[in-house]
């Protein structure tokens, strides 16, 4: 590893043209160097996941061609584990991996929102709801900077959807920008400080994410105080000197000189202050220095903890969506035959295709796990059923049938094969292959134990197949050690604890984001606003296949003596939540507890129910527990457009607590106190917007009641009538027989004070 430098006395000893070249990469993965000045460059590389770091004997450039590294479940698995604990120690590990090979940066968390079931990338990413993709996205940042290494969070922002990635613009009002898309990004900045940002390909409502200061400067350095580097995703950069001027301070990969040379010229033509370069290099001499000689020193990994934690995590993800009559888990001393079927239960896909692909130190298989752990009367068969190619194949069907019929419970290994999901592209179904259904129906007719195991990135549909199951494990894209991990799932050796942090929906076109994905002549809109998955699902009570949070397990769970108490108010205010949590079954396991906030009476339209906390809590058969939680005004808020900031409102608010968000066992009314927000008024503002003004609205009122022939502010009907009028219109259209000398003198006032 480098040593530190002195970033001043640096700083200064560099010419323009030094300088201008640190801003874009050496090659690849590598920051450029000046040996004059002692500034060494660093390695930057995938890893949201698993360390790609490329094979430095590979004669090309590949996907897989890089050196071996843990590959742990990918972030669909990993946010529907809700373990915060846990994605800390894989961060941990990545991070150790990451050093042991030398990356100063390592390319993730990859935090966008799910906002639709087609985006190619959502293997990547960790949920559809913002505080979910927040708590878990700074988890796995502070356990990777632990280490001494830095994160990269990505993709800020509005990044979701991979079709036509590099040009398309998200159009997205500021409202939901804040309320959904950038809060992740805020929780993560402020509450684990990442060393770096990665800037998006897309554009943010025109203006590219590598080059959009009100993303780059305006929010993320001004409002949230952001210190650390930003970094272009690769090739994001459109005009090199547009993104320094923006806030962005490193352009990768290289681009052989080319836009130092552009940003030399712009400085020597005036177009751009050298401060504003020297800003950039000042981030990134910082960067250099801030991943230097990490202590303790960079000791030799221990690759099988890694596995085994691999191996933990997969488990902990896994979500079981049904099990009818208790058919799990089996039991493996049982005198039985079990018929282990398709092709993913001897050939795993265990992790998504693109930038994020690892070489993994090894990987286990489902069939060989569930082999070694079987005792000696429990007999299992194996027939893969299709091939991954998707080719029809009567044989394999037909072999498989066989072994289902003869066998007491049937094992189905479903999923998506590698083709159908990927950075690069978005899919255009959730539809499982056909080839696999007309298994899981043939299979199905001989066999009524049928027990379906998924694996896929991308939620699938399962509501069209779904009964000829009697149990559903979603196992997702559960990294090298998945196998074993299934295993102990279906012997219950292990108890399913995931909960999914993204909903199935019953159809695609169910999804609120169908008619406006993926958008068409370089725009997508985005028309559902807030209501993104379940925000939506629930506000129009929509039937789904499985609801977000929801997720099954060997034991059960009672929740009692919900409590709230406020102390505070307005942007002080604190709400305690407290309640007991049982395990009332016959097994330890693990709960998620979820907690949900509802505006009763908002004075804009606000989802009927939103995540604001969760914890994952262990328990004993019989054993109870206490669980708190501390919301604080942020949690209450909404971002209002019209004040351009947070806005708390009084008044009550439904505090329901728990297993889903369509599974509350407990609910209860907080009242919060806030002082009243008065909207500015204007000459054009509303009559309802100068009505609703604590001192504008008497002054209008009496000002209509007084007007010379006119009934206006008398007549209730006609005062509803013309709620709608900018009062300049009304006052032109009362033939100016209004008396707006009050009004007048109030609005000269109002200016007074905001100037």
């Amino acid at each position: 590893m480098h040593t530190k430098i002195d970033v001043e006395d640096v700083l200064a000893a560099l010419t323009l043209e030094e300088k201008a070249s640190l801003l874009s990469g050496r090659g690849a993965w590598e920051t450029a160097d000046v040996e004059r000045c002692g500034v060494p460059s660093i390695v930057l590389t995938d890893g949201p996941h698993g360390v790609r770091m490329h094979d430095p004997k590979a004669e090309s450039f590949s996907l897989d061609a890089s050196l071996p590294a843990t590959c742990f479940p990918t972030a669909a698995a990993l946010g529907s584990s809700w373990d915060v604990n846990l994605l800390t120690r894989v961060g941990e590990a990545l991070g150790a991996e990451s050093r042991a090979t030398g990356v100063a940066v390592l390319l993730g968390p990859g935090i966008n929102i799910k906002r639709s079931p087609l985006c190619g990338r959502n293997f990547e990413y960790l949920s559809e709801d913002p505080v979910v993709s927040g708590r878990l996205g700074a988890a796995l940042v502070r356990g990777v900077q632990s280490t001494g290494v830095g994160a990269s969070v990505k993709h800020y922002a509005a990044n979701n959807q991979e079709t036509n990635r590099m040009r398309i613009s998200a159009d997205v009002d500021v409202r939901t920008l804040r309320e959904i898309y950038l809060a992740a990004f805020e929780h993560v900045v402020t509450a684990a400080k990442p060393l770096t940002i990665m800037a998006a390909y897309n554009k943010v409502n025109g203006v590219h994410a590598a080059q959009n200061p009100w993303l780059l400067t305006e929010v993320l350095r001004g409002e949230w105080a952001y210190d650390g580097l930003v970094v272009s995703d690769w090739g994001a950069v459109k005009d090199p000197v547009e993104a320094v001027a923006a806030g962005l301070d490193l352009e990768m990969p290289s681009t052989n000189g080319a836009s130092a040379a552009r940003l030399v010229e712009a400085v020597r033509a005036g177009r751009i202050e050298e401060a504003v370069v020297d800003r950039a290099v000042t981030r990134l001499l910082t960067l250099i220095n801030r991943t230097a000689a990490p202590q303790p020193p960079v000791q030799d990994v221990n690759l099988a903890e890694h596995h085994a934690l691999a191996r933990t995590a997969a488990a902990e993800s896994a979500v079981l969506l049904k099990n009818e009559d208790a058919v799990l888990p089996l039991d493996p001393d049982a005198r039985a035959e079990v018929a282990v079927i398709g092709e993913f239960a001897r050939t795993p896909r265990f992790q998504g295709a693109g930038s994020s692909k690892v070489r993994p130190t090894r990987v286990d298989n489902a069939l060989d796990a569930l082999t070694q752990a079987a005792g000696e009367h429990l007999r299992l068969s194996f027939s893969p059923g299709f091939t991954l190619s998707g080719d029809k194949n009567d044989a394999l069907l037909s072999d498989a049938v066989a072994a289902a019929e003869a066998a007491d419970v049937a094992l189905v290994f479903l999923g998506l094969p590698e083709g159908f999901e990927s950075e690069g592209y978005d899919r255009d179904s959730i539809d499982l292959p056909e080839v696999q259904l007309r298994l899981l129906d043939a299979v199905a007719q001989v066999n009524r134990n049928v027990v379906v195991v998924l694996a896929n990135g991308g939620v699938v549909e399962v509501a069209s197949w779904q009964h000829h199951a009697r149990a559903i494990l979603e196992g997702w894209l559960n990294g090298q050690a998945g196998g074993g991990a299934v295993a102990d799932l279906l012997f219950g050796r292990a108890n399913p604890c995931g909960r999914l942090a993204e909903t199935v929906p019953l159809r695609l076109r169910d999804n609120p984001s169908h008619l406006n994905f993926p958008g068409s002549e370089g725009h997508v809109a985005y028309g559902e606003r807030l209501y993104v998955g379940y925000r939506y699902y629930d506000a129009q009570d929509i039937a789904v296949g499985y609801p977000f949070g929801h997720g099954l397990s060997y034991t059960t769970f009672g929740y009692s003596d919900l409590r709230t108490t406020v102390d505070g108010e307005g942007e002080d205010v604190v709400l305690q939540v407290r309640l007991n949590v049982t395990n009332t079954g016959p097994v330890a396991g693990k709960e998620v507890v979820q907690v949900y906030v509802g505006d009763v009476d908002a004075s804009v339209d606000r989802p009927v129910r939103e995540l604001k906390a969760f914890a994952k809590v262990a328990l004993q058969p019989g054993e109870s527990t206490p669980v708190e939680f501390e919301l604080h005004a942020r949690d209450l808020s909404f971002f209002s457009i019209t004040h351009d900031r947070w806005v708390l409102e009084a008044g009550d608010f439904t505090i329901g607590v728990g297993a889903s968000s369509r599974d509350l066992r407990l609910t209860a009314t907080a009242t919060v106190d806030a002082p009243s927000l008065a909207l500015p008024v204007t000459w054009d503002s509303a009559i309802w917007e100068w009505l609703a003004h604590p001192d504008g609205g008497p002054i209008l009122l009496r000002a209509l009641r007084e007007a010379e022939g006119s009934s206006v502010g008398t007549d209730p009907t006609i005062l509803a009538m013309i709620e709608s009028l900018p009062l300049s219109q009304l006052v032109t259209m009362s033939g100016n027989r209004i008396d707006t000398t009050e009004l007048s003198r109030l609005l000269d006032e109002m200016t007074v004070e905001s100037s």
